[in-house]
């Protein structure tokens, strides 16, 4: 039976830690603070942001939503953005995607200043990332990984690890981060020939595939770790990853579940974004 990574462990961990960094920042006057900006009403959106604000009053962060309707202008989203990236007293931005039609997503979302940038929607963020410099910050389900894996004591440096996905919100990000760290990594995706075979030989998968269920038993070896960061919905209406883990979990040493796994840890990852975005307005020498 395989070891499950579980996410509220790692969750309550970082939320332990931001909440002491927290105190830090408002004795010196600085209360971090997350900005929403929800264009519409999606179910998706609004569960996302019911356990982002949750997450972040547990730490002492405050939250300041920004909520359009479905049909506002363009001109109107990129008011918004302007407003948040004049107001000093908000440290971070996180702003609901796709967006619709109407608006030119791609513009709105340069819009935002890096430093504001919470969850890398902007190229500026992504240069960061994969230049190594501390422009913006890494995408949180990205984040989301690297945090599981250090919470439960895997030591990355030399370590082989395939990455199923190649978009900019998972797969590309988490690749460069895990080189960052020294692992010797194996970027996959759907169109990989032999795509099980190269996932054997990794001690760590990564799967950010968003195919329910294309990972299986013949996908995965003995003392493996698994992260899955799938989220869909199969037949039945319940939520599965993109690795069958009734067939998974038997072979591997140890795999996150879905739910419960690197989507709770997420917002707390934004949580933590958003205190290092104001510790560096109040300058590295104080935090």
């Amino acid at each position: 039976m395989a070891k499950i990574l579980k996410g509220a462990p790692v969750a309550a961990a970082l939320s332990d830690a931001l909440t002491k960094r927290v105190k830090r920042l408002k004795k010196n006057g600085i209360m971090p603070t997350l900005a929403i900006v929800r264009v519409g009403q999606r179910d998706s959106d609004l569960a996302y942001e019911r356990g982002a604000v949750k997450r972040c009053e547990t730490a002492g962060i405050e939250v300041r939503r920004f909520v359009l309707s479905e049909d506002c202008s363009q001109e109107c989203l990129l008011k918004t953005i302007r407003q948040i990236n004049d107001d000093s007293k908000i440290h971070g931005c996180l702003l609901f995607r796709p967006l619709p039609k109407q608006i030119d997503e791609r513009l709105v979302c340069g819009a935002l200043l890096p430093e504001k940038d919470v969850d890398c929607i902007t190229s500026g963020s992504l240069c960061g990332v994969f230049t190594g410099s501390q422009t913006g910050f890494p995408p949180c389900t990205a984040q989301a990984c690297i945090e599981i894996l250090d919470h439960y004591g895997y030591v990355l440096k030399g370590k082989r690890v395939s990455v199923i996905g190649r978009s900019l919100v998972v797969g590309k990000p988490v690749s460069m981060m895990l080189q960052s760290r020294n692992a010797t990594v194996t970027m996959c995706h759907t169109k990989t020939e032999n795509l099980a075979a190269r996932c054997r030989e990794a001690e760590i998968l990564i799967v950010a595939a968003g195919r329910a269920g294309i990972v299986d038993e013949t996908f995965v070896s003995p003392g493996q770790t698994v992260i899955d960061v799938g989220i869909n919905t199969d037949a039945g209406g319940h939520l599965c990853g993109d690795v069958r883990f009734d067939r998974v979990e038997s072979v591997v040493a140890s795999i996150t579940p879905v739910p419960g796994g690197v989507g709770t840890v997420t917002s707390s990852v934004l949580a933590k974004h958003v205190v290092e975005a104001a510790e560096k307005q109040l300058g590295e020498e104080v935090c």
